[in-house]
């Protein structure tokens, strides 16, 4: 199971307690999108996720936690980039695709 202290220190800001705290209200929705995208396969019986799911809720944590309004950001330039959560990047899908039960 992750936390928010653990995605705070992935981060680099393991002293970071308003950033954990943030974590701590999002994880929970990202475990449930990684469960549903899977259908629950990969999870225990308690509804946690094994290592490999686990690493995609962390690395998406890590994208929504810093930025979690999803605010776009603009440079000196006048380029804007959004940051943040997308929904899952190719790597993370490559991994959830590993336990996804497709449907007949």
């Amino acid at each position: 199971m992750i936390y928010g202290a653990d995605v705070a220190a992935f981060l680099g800001r393991p002293e970071d307690a308003n950033l954990a705290a943030v974590a701590d209200a999002h994880l929970p929705h990202l475990t449930n999108l990684a469960r549903a995208y899977t259908r629950g396969n990969g999870f225990d019986s308690f509804g946690d996720p094994n290592a490999e799911i686990e690493s995609v809720v962390m690395l998406a944590a890590a994208r929504l936690v810093p930025n979690p309004a999803q605010l776009t950001s603009e440079d000196a330039d006048g380029y804007s980039a959004r940051g943040g959560f997308q929904g899952w990047t190719l790597t993370e899908r490559l991994v959830l695709d590993n336990y996804r039960r497709k449907l007949a």
